[in-house]
């Protein structure tokens, strides 16, 4: 049974990866496998390909800015209080199309994604609240380890 816990504003393991900065909040090895948690700062311009979850579901709670979402076929713009959900099996992303940052709150279920992450980011310093811009080789990376997890990295729709 996980125990309770407690993390503090700032605090948690932080990652970016391929531009974006993710703090994790809680992951599998804290919930029992059971979910994954994170906040992702995403600047101008950054969100993920397209891609499909083969294991896990995905949900997206928009706290500040807005993204632009692309799920099913379906575009949705997601300002605060939004909340999109993104099943297992179905082809999505997100971008930031706008001229300022944003953030949300991502959940997984069930965990094991964040993983992935640990593997294919690089580390930040607690409390980061910006990211390089990507790298050929850091792409190359996630595109490389995408598979292992169960994504699908789809091409850019056209």
């Amino acid at each position: 049974m996980p125990a309770a816990f407690h993390r503090p504003a700032g605090v948690g393991r932080t990652y970016s990866i391929v531009g974006d900065v993710y703090r994790f909040l809680a992951t599998g090895g804290e919930t029992g496998g059971r979910y994954a948690q994170f906040e992702a700062l995403v600047p101008p311009g950054g969100g993920p390909p397209p891609h499909i979850h083969s294991r896990e579901t995905e949900c997206f709670f928009v706290v500040e800015g807005e993204i632009d979402f692309h799920a099913e076929g379906k575009r949705f713009v997601a300002g605060p209080g939004s909340f999109v959900h993104a099943p297992s099996g179905s082809p999505h992303s997100f971008r930031n199309e706008s001229d300022a940052p944003a953030r949300m709150i991502i959940t997984i279920a069930p965990a094991g994604l964040e993983e992935m992450f640990f593997r294919c980011g690089a580390p930040l310093p607690e409390g980061a609240t910006a990211a390089a811009p990507p790298t050929p080789a850091e792409i190359e990376k996630l595109l490389a380890l995408a598979p292992e997890y169960g994504v699908e990295i789809l091409p850019p729709p056209t």
